[in-house]
């Protein structure tokens, strides 16, 4: 069975702690552990394979990840990956429908997405098991979770039983998001649920487990366009190294955008739902995220209570409750619990003043290495620039400024129009405007140096790519 990871959200309503360069799916809140690591480490129980479904730039997220994850005992090296590398997002039913395009139809697939917290995995992995066996019968399985309160953020799947003794049951209605009380009322039909002829009401996980085969012949029947499109663009796909599927922006976007709901799950006969009491959530928000963690240890209380505080900074708080208080490096959010969905209006604002605060951190990811902004102002940059051993930034020019480059430690091989040479710890090179220049590492330990931008315009898109190591435009 090949696990399938849906790992490219944006994960906004979690912003600051979560941007579009390191969404939540990667951010490490759980005793060091991502979400994504959870996920890998779950599923390797009973999937051979995982097949992740990203953008390029959480590619490189995504492979740091496992590297960092893997352990003498885990079987998902990096070699027991594949990768679909999206230039554009297309929803759910053209990222599944691609990921199936290049497997065998008759292998089973158990679909995830990355950013799901699961802590009753027996159970879980109970309910995978009796999916992967309805599965084999040609059915399209969907695991519902038994609401424990009435959540107007979540779609419902309205069920009934087809047979108890395996816990399985009949999708009769799929259900948007409801308001609170349609939520209140499924709550209570499933209080007088009986197993004979009573209707229940199921939280829509986004978790499905099926045959390739199957689900291909379904959207071909019932989401034709999204099926040819998405045949198209993979057997038009770019040639790349084995474990990658690349797809060109335009078959991309040529793809309908649509989730696997609409175009296949509403609509097909073979649905079936595993009703599944798993301790899920999908963290979709602050006040889901405070269930699972605790406030940061560097916080002095004084009279006050029921609130969540993430800071690395210390923090004293007077007589406060019901507060959501997220302190990153270069971003503060205050919010009343309840009110965090509002979050997306921040991240919309800030969009639209162009702002990079929704999609990097001061410390920015780079399949090289790390980069930190230590200061930044009107005609220069300050940055402490970390290259990985082994690793090598593009070859590229800048055409609105010069760059300063002080080695701190480890030795750079550096390329400066037609000359090569190093630069060793203490000592310090200078690119002038507009020469074509490269970054190398080839030692063994990292290489850590400062880097001073100055000109008349310091932003991350004044780079000209000559060639790139990791494809990047």
């Amino acid at each position: 069975m090949t696990n399938i990871i849906l790992c490219g959200g944006s994960g906004t309503r979690l912003w600051p702690l979560s941007r579009t360069l390191m969404p939540k799916q990667f951010v490490k809140l759980f005793e060091g552990e991502s979400l994504f690591q959870k996920t890998i480490t779950r599923n390797q129980k009973i999937c051979d394979v995982q097949f992740i479904v990203s953008n390029a730039e959480q590619y490189f997220l995504a492979v740091d990840q496992i590297e960092d994850h893997n352990s003498d005992h885990s079987k998902f090296k990096i070699q027991n990956s594949k990768f679909l590398l999206e230039p554009v997002g297309r929803n759910t039913a053209p990222a599944i429908a691609l990921a199936c395009l290049a497997m065998d139809v008759e292998e089973i697939v158990l679909i995830t997405p990355s950013d799901h917290l699961i802590k009753n995995e027996p159970a879980y992995l109970e309910a995978v098991e009796k999916a992967k066996i309805l599965a084999q019968t040609d059915s399209l399985v969907t695991f519902g979770i038994t609401p424990q309160y009435a959540e107007t953020g979540f779609g419902y799947i309205q069920a009934k039983p087809e047979n108890d003794e395996l816990g399985i049951m009949n999708v009769e209605l799929f259900h948007e998001k409801p308001d609170l009380k349609t939520a209140e009322k499924y709550l209570e039909s499933n209080l007088t649920f009986n197993t004979q002829h009573s209707t229940l009401y199921l939280w829509n996980s986004g978790m499905f487990c099926f045959k390739v085969g199957v689900f291909l012949e379904e959207l071909k029947k019932y989401s034709p366009e999204i099926y040819e499109a998405s045949k198209k663009a993979f057997e038009n796909r770019v040639p790349t190294m084995n474990n990658q599927l690349r797809i060109t922006h335009e078959l991309m976007s040529a793809i309908p955008e649509e989730s696997i709901d609409y175009a296949v799950m509403e609509k097909s006969d073979k649905v079936k739902v595993i009703p599944s009491d798993i301790d899920w959530s999908d963290l979709g928000s602050f006040e889901s995220l405070d269930k699972e963690i605790e406030s940061s240890d560097n916080i002095i209380n004084i009279g006050s209570t029921n609130n969540l505080i993430l800071s690395s900074k210390q923090v004293a708080v007077i007589d406060i409750e019901d507060l959501i208080i997220i302190d990153t490096a270069d971003a503060l959010l205050v919010s009343k619990k309840g009110s965090s969905p509002k979050v997306k209006a921040v991240v919309k604002i800030l969009k639209e003043k162009n702002s990079e605060l929704p999609n990097i951190h001061v410390t920015a990811h780079r399949p090289w290495g790390t980069y930190t902004i230590l200061d930044e102002s009107k005609g220069y940059k300050v940055k402490r620039i970390v290259v990985k051993a082994g690793k090598r930034l593009s070859l590229q020019k800048h055409y609105h400024r010069s760059e300063h480059w002080i080695v701190v430690s480890g030795t750079a091989t550096v390329t400066r129009g037609k000359n090569e040479f190093l630069v060793c710890a203490n000592e310090s090179t200078y690119i002038p405007m507009g020469e074509v220049h490269r970054l190398e590492n080839i030692g063994k330990i990292d290489l850590v140096m400062i880097e001073a931008q100055v000109g008349e315009y310091v932003g991350e898109d004044d780079i000209v790519r000559i060639s790139d190591d990791f494809k990047r435009e």
